[in-house]
Formats: structure tokens, C-alpha cells, sequence
């Protein structure tokens, strides 16, 4: 549901301006504000797992969540909704590294492909589904509701972790990172403020880009001396998890998917809807073939990963997206539904054997202790990365349908716009091709066969946790 509501809200947008008398500037901010908060809060996530023990931090994020959605349902005004929203980020960006962190400790490097595989299904089909189910409970009740459906959710999530999740046993708390915290929480969500302000300003140039995005740049450059400086024993992002080889490729090859995907997930709904005349809730109906698809590979691809190690999984499924991508670059006003829906499914079956692999690939080589980092660091990087995707799809399509003659007749305005969505395309599969790179570089062995200088000392799972953690499972 946290990443569910990352998109849920882009259905309400519209009657938000209605309701609220707000401009679309104004209501954009209702998904900036929660995206800015889960990427501020997600750095905490790892020191604040060790401090206080991963139960007791998901069952608070459980709370902060359900609670910030019910206060959204009951938001007056704009103003409170956003605010509202922010809070709900604030606990919905902590569940996805701490659900990470619980079962990889739990599975052990020789299981968490298969894990993973479960774990991957809300990330890639929570995005897909999200403008569905917000444009199903706005008709058939009101906006207020693809906030209260988190509320039954989040009390049943509450009550079943507090049962099953086994007691937190925390080791004597951990120096927090104060100055680690003042550089890169506000550098974050500065960065990705100005990276997100992109699309509506129409250029990178603006001053409201540029004094955002260099002041957060500037002060993420700066925690990375202080965190390998080693005057402080624990560091708010642990940057020599990057000594690790398969950490330093999965995070690259992470972040070229997650630009390419994320930023391409922007274009396929806004095709339907403005060449095709589809409302926001059929769009987003069209896109169910590719939650299929990654449902189909993402169980197999997982026991694979286990088997056969995550390399020559990741790069079947990149190169199967690349296909289904290609075909995108062939849209037109009246190409067929048949021919996209089956061009969305490919790419699902692609999807579902690339994510989660390149984060197992990544987890599987740490110890017990590293894990919570370890997800901090791949959750990161996966936002950082969706932000710029989107940003960056967004002006190349802007720039594209600035060229479309939109006084000339209906036919060549729509012909000239899927020619613009088609050239977007192309970006997208050549930058989806590129992921083959580190892709080959990933493991292509079962993580017991992995090398000594592949694996390093950080291989090993503490035992001593074992037994609990497997009475998760």
C-alpha cells in the first residue's frame, strides 16, 4: 500500500483542483510531498532497524502510515492535505527497506531469490495498479476513500506483525549520525524536489531547479567524505557496503532499470489517454497485461536466482524488455490494442525476472548486520533513480509535443503526437539496453558456490539468528 500510493493519488488530481479551488501546480504537490518525504525518512530506516529492532520500527511505520492516511481522508483543505501526505511518506518510506530487511535476514543468502520474488510483487505492481484502484473508489465512492482503505489495512498489517515477527533482540544502540543526517536527508529531498519541478517548469534551467537541485547535490557530496572520513563508526548510509563488488554492480544496474522503468511507467497512461481518448481509469486497466506478466516470471525467476545465481536471469529479462519496449517505439493513432497490450505483457514478463534478481544478487553477499544498510542503500538509489527517469521522460515528451501543430486538423495533431511518444520510446529501449552492461557482471553462480573474492567475509549469515528469523518464514 506505501507504493500503491505513490500513483493512487494521480486519478484524484483532477478533483482535487475541483474540490480544493487549487491549480495543478498546487495539487501536484499531494504526490511530490509524500514522494519527498519517503525519500528523506528511507536514510534513518537503517540506523533507527539496528537501534531499536526491526519489529518494533515496522509496527511504528505501520501506525505513522495508517495514521497520516486517516488524516488525509479528513484534510479540510490543500494545505493539511499535503502535510497529511508528508506524514503518511514519512512511514510508508520506512516499510519497504524494513520488509527487505526482515525477510532477507530471515531467507539466508541460499533463499532470498525466492523471497525477493515475493517481495517484488507490491513494488512493480503497486505503481500499475495504483491509478486503477484510485479511479475505481473515486466512482464508486468518493476521493477520500483511496485513503481510508489504508486504515483497515494497516490495523490487520499492525496486528498480524505483532504476533508473528519474533522479538527484537537489539545489540547496545549504535552513535546515530547527526551530521550524517543534516547533509543527506535535506540534500535528498532537496535533489529530488528540483529534479521533480523539472516537468512544470519545462526546463532544467530554471532557477527553481537549479538553486534546489545544486544546493541538494551539493550537500549529498558532501556526506560521502564525511562517511568514509571514519569519525564516526556509524555512518548514516554505510559507503563501504560499495567495497562489496556485487553491491557496487547491483546498485548500478538498479539505477539504470529503475530510470528506464519508472520513467517509461509515466508514458504508457498518458499514450492512452491523449492519442488514444482513454479516461484515467481505462488507461490504467490497459496497463494490467504487464502486472501479469511480471507475476508469471517473478516466482520462477526467483527460484532460478537461488539456483543458477541472478546474472543470466537479469540479463534474459532486460533483453525480453528491451523487445517489448521496441514495440512501443511503433505507436500510432490507430495501432492496435492487441498489438500494445501484448507489447505491455512482454515487458511484464521481462520485469518480473530483472528487479527483485538485482537485489538479491546484492543482499545475498551480506552478513546479518549489513542487511538493514544494505536495503537502505538499494531503496535509495531506486528512488533517486525513478525521480530523474521521470523528470527526465517528462521533458523529453514536453519538448516532443511542443513540435505538434496543435491548429491543424485533429488527424496529423494526434499522428504528430504519437510520433512524439514514439520517439520517447526510443530513449527508453536504448536506456533499458544499457542495464545489459552491469547486468553481465552480476553473479552467475548459486551464492554458496560464489567465490571468496566475489563474496568476501560479508557472505556468511549469523546463525545464531537463524532460528528465529526462520519462524517469520
Amino acid at each position: 500500500m506505501s507504493i500503491l500510493d505513490i500513483t493512487v493519488v494521480s486519478v484524484a488530481l483532477k478533483t482535487f483542483q475541483t474540490v480544493f479551488d487549487a491549480t495543478p501546480a498546487q495539487v501536484a504537490w499531494t504526490m511530490t510531498g509524500y514522494t519527498l518525504a519517503l525519500a528523506s525518512v528511507i536514510p534513518l530506516t537503517g540506523w533507527a532497524a539496528d537501534r531499536f529492532g526491526t519489529k518494533r520500527l515496522y509496527l511504528s511505520a505501520v501506525v505513522l502510515f495508517a495514521a497520516g492516511s486517516a488524516l488525509c481522508a479528513t484534510a479540510p483543505n490543500l494545505e493539511l492535505l499535503v502535510a497529511f501526505r508528508v506524514l503518511q511518506g514519512l512511514g510508508g518510506g520506512m516499510l519497504m527497506p524494513l520488509g527487505m530487511t526482515i525477510l532477507t535476514r530471515a531467507a539466508g543468502p541460499e533463499r532470498v531469490g525466492r523471497v525477493m520474488a515475493v517481495l517484488g510483487i507490491p513494488m512493480l505492481l503497486g505503481p500499475i495498479f495504483g491509478p486503477i484502484l484510485g479511479g475505481w473508489l473515486i466512482d464508486a465512492a468518493s476521493w477520500h476513500w483511496i485513503f481510508l482503505i489504508n486504515v483497515p489495512i494497516g490495523v490487520l498489517a499492525f496486528a498480524y506483525a505483532a504476533l508473528v515477527l519474533p522479538k527484537d533482540q537489539v545489540e547496545p544502540s549504535e552513535t546515530f549520525d547527526w551530521l550524517g543526517m543534516f547533509l543527506l536527508s535535506p540534500g535528498l529531498a532537496l535533489f529530488l524536489f528540483g529534479v521533480s519541478s523539472i516537468p512544470e517548469e519545462g526546463t532544467v534551467w530554471s532557477t527553481r531547479v537549479l538553486s534546489t537541485g545544486i544546493l541538494g547535490l551539493l550537500l549529498i557530496v558532501a556526506f560521502v567524505p564525511w562517511a568514509l572520513s571514519g569519525r564516526t563508526r556509524h555512518p548514516l548510509i554505510d559507503l563501504h557496503l560499495f567495497g562489496n563488488r556485487n553491491m557496487s554492480v547491483a546498485v548500478v544496474a538498479m539505477s539504470l532499470f529503475a530510470m528506464a522503468f519508472f520513467g517509461a511507467s509515466l508514458l504508457f497512461p498518458l499514450y492512452f489517454q491523449q492519442v488514444r481518448g482513454e479516461d484515467a481509469l481505462k488507461a490504467g486497466v490497459l496497463l494490467a497485461p504487464q502486472g501479469f506478466g511480471a507475476m508469471i516470471t517473478m516466482p520462477i525467476a526467483g527460484v532460478l536466482s537461488d539456483k543458477i545465481g541472478p546474472g543470466k536471469i537479469v540479463m534474459t529479462g532486460i533483453v525480453v524488455i528491451t523487445v517489448g519496449m521496441a514495440m512501443f517505439t511503433q505507436v500510432g493513432v490507430s495501432t492496435g490494442y492487441p498489438f500494445l497490450l501484448a507489447a505491455l505483457f512482454v515487458m511484464g514478463l521481462g520485469m518480473g525476472a530483472t528487479m527483485m534478481p538485482i537485489m538479491s544478487a546484492a543482499l545475498a553477499t551480506l552478513n546479518h548486520e549489513s542487511t538493514a544498510r544494505g536495503s537502505t542503500l538499494l531503496n535509495i538509489t531506486q528512488q533517486v533513480a525513478a525521480s530523474i527517469g521521470t523528470a527526465l521522460f517528462s521533458v523529453l515528451l514536453t519538448n516532443g509535443l511542443k513540435d505538434v501543430d496543435l491548429r491543424g486538423p485533429a488527424g496529423d495533431v494526434l499522428s504528430g503526437m504519437a510520433g512524439a511518444f514514439g520517439t520517447v520510446f526510443i530513449v527508453a529501449t536504448v536506456l533499458v539496453a544499457c542495464c545489459l552492461v552491469p547486468a553481465f557482471l552480476l553473479p552467475r553462480r548459486r551464492p554458496e558456490q560464489a567465490t571468496p573474492d566475489e563474496a568476501g567475509s560479508e557472505r556468511a549469515v549469523s546463525e545464531q539468528a537463524r532460528p528465529e528469523l526462520d519462524a517469520t518464514v
